[in-house]
């Protein structure tokens, strides 16, 4: 019986000290995936060209012109496919 004692003794400060590090390294990945969610869902500002500059870049001819149409199937004036 005291061999059980004497090895509890021994081992109960390195249990501690393990479950101790093994909170600290869950506490700190959680710290760090709330820090990444939050940086990816904050709030970007947005200058006009961002948001159009794609559209000012395109020529006219690729606005007004259709795949379907290349393809020859029948299209309307807008580039969409004519049914019926």
């Amino acid at each position: 019986m005291e061999d059980i004692s004497k090895l509890l003794k021994e081992a109960k400060p390195l249990y501690f000290a393990r479950k101790r590090r093994n909170n600290i390294i869950k506490s700190v990945c959680a710290m760090f995936v709330g820090v990444f969610m939050l940086g990816s869902l904050w709030p970007q500002t947005q200058s006009e060209f961002d948001i159009y500059g794609y559209y000012f870049m395109l020529d006219d001819s690729t606005l007004t012109s259709s795949n379907l149409a290349e393809y020859g199937l029948p299209t309307d004036d807008y580039g969409l496919l004519m049914v019926g």
